[in-house]
């Protein structure tokens, strides 16, 4: 958040913060003063009522931290201006105490959770109970900014769930995890035992047409790309086997339909494995998917270091209570990722990568512009003076043979024309 604003004449200022920073000039208002309105917003840098450093300034502009930004007196007021909605939601002491138990570790850039089953992330039009809705369990006081999501978990699959408790937190790992440079692994037991004890799932994920975008299913003509890696740490016999998963992607329910797609369900997961998936005996017949650990970078904010977030989440009574039954010993894993860690690109070679892109995409669209240019050029003119001779008639051709006759033999001596 910027710093208190100074006051001269009615006209405010604020010091741009380092959670603001690269962010645009009409985003900072909607962020910081969501009482003004766009159009407001953009009169005034119209008029120039707007400054920064003392220079005029656009909605599309970024700022950067540091940067005095003058705002004019007024705004709240406008017809155009949408009146602020309530910060914080009123929680009863048990919702706050629950979001608190939920609680693995804090940073100064993030909170982690380790999420229970049966808990959604988000709300929906029959989900009134979720996580989002707990958030404000973490607003002190009315100058802390409520916790944003950046990424989420099925509501009966359990683990670590990252929080952001900036915007500016929230945008660096939402980077992250776009950019795949988030490594995250999950336990999970399945039903039976994998041919192979390691390997790759490549099938492209879609949805399933008639189910109202519930359920994914595999299409390899009009599917987005999916992969997961896993590799089989322990096995009861042929009964079941306790396996660790990454997604390289980041599909819908994409561990779910891979697993069920190699013939190896998750247990528990009556949706996409129907009834083989569910295990007799004292194993529960809860859906067994967990996210272990996540591993990714945090930004530095305020006196944090930065760095690597590494945290791992214990697993849920019914889970931990099946490895039992099953014979597993959690202690075989330590929920290492299978991938080799890609390095993160410097902001020099950020900016080249973009303008290679953008160099290729000027030119991709040069050549169906230079395409329609040439078809539309005027024919060249013939010059005056001579008249152009004419061009001598060709002989006309003989005609052709239809296609569904054979030609005649040429005549010679002793040959007979062919009919």
């Amino acid at each position: 958040m910027s710093s208190e604003p100074t006051t001269t004449d009615n006209v405010r200022q604020f010091t741009v913060s380092e959670d603001d920073d690269g962010i645009r000039l009409d985003r900072w208002f909607k962020r910081n003063l969501p009482q003004i309105g766009f159009a407001t917003v953009s009169r005034w840098a119209r008029t120039g009522q707007i400054r920064v450093d003392g220079k005029r300034a656009k909605p599309e502009d970024r700022l950067e931290q540091g940067q005095v930004l003058r705002v004019p007196p007024g705004g709240e007021d406008a017809p155009t201006a949408k009146k602020a909605a309530p910060r914080v939601r009123t929680l009863t002491p048990e919702q706050i105490a629950e979001a608190k138990a939920m609680v693995i570790r804090e940073t100064a850039s993030a909170i982690v959770l380790n999420k229970p089953p049966g808990l959604a992330t988000q709300g929906g039009s029959k989900t009134t109970k979720h996580v989002d809705g707990l958030l404000d369990a973490f607003v002190e006081t009315e100058k802390t900014p409520r916790p944003r999501l950046v990424h989420r978990l099925d509501k009966d699959t359990s683990g670590v769930l990252l929080i952001a408790r900036t915007p500016g937190s929230a945008a660096s790992f939402s980077k992250r995890f776009a950019g795949r440079s988030a490594r995250k692994v999950y336990w999970a037991l399945v039903v039976g035992k994998p041919q192979l004890s390691e390997g790759v799932i490549d099938a492209p994920l879609a949805k399933q047409p008639g189910t109202g975008g519930e359920k994914m299913h595999i299409d390899e003509e009009n599917g987005a790309a999916a992969k997961t890696r896993y590799r089989v740490v322990d096995s009861a016999g042929q009964r079941a086997s306790w396996v660790e998963l990454e997604p390289l992607t980041g599909r819908t329910h994409q561990l779910r339909v891979h697993m069920a797609a190699i013939g190896h369900p998750i247990v528990g997961d009556g949706k996409y494995g129907g009834p083989d998936s569910f295990l007799t005996g004292a194993v529960s017949r809860k859906m067994h998917l967990h996210a272990r650990r996540l591993i990714i970078s945090e930004p530095k904010v305020g006196e944090g270091t930065g760095g690597k977030l590494d945290v791992t989440a214990e697993l849920p009574p019914h889970f931990a209570m099946s490895m039992e039954v099953l014979g597993f010993d959690q202690g075989l894993s330590d929920a290492s990722p299978m991938r080799d860690e890609a390095p993160e690109r410097t902001g020099e070679e950020k900016k080249q990568a973009a303008r290679r892109h953008f160099k290729q995409a000027r030119k991709e669209a040069r050549a169906p512009r230079r395409a329609r240019g040439d078809a539309a050029k005027p024919k060249a003119k013939k010059p005056a003076g001579k008249a152009p001779a004419k061009a001598a008639k060709p002989a006309p051709k003989a005609a052709k043979a239809p296609a569904n006759r054979a030609r005649p033999a040429p005549k010679g001596p002793g040959r007979k024309p062919a009919r």
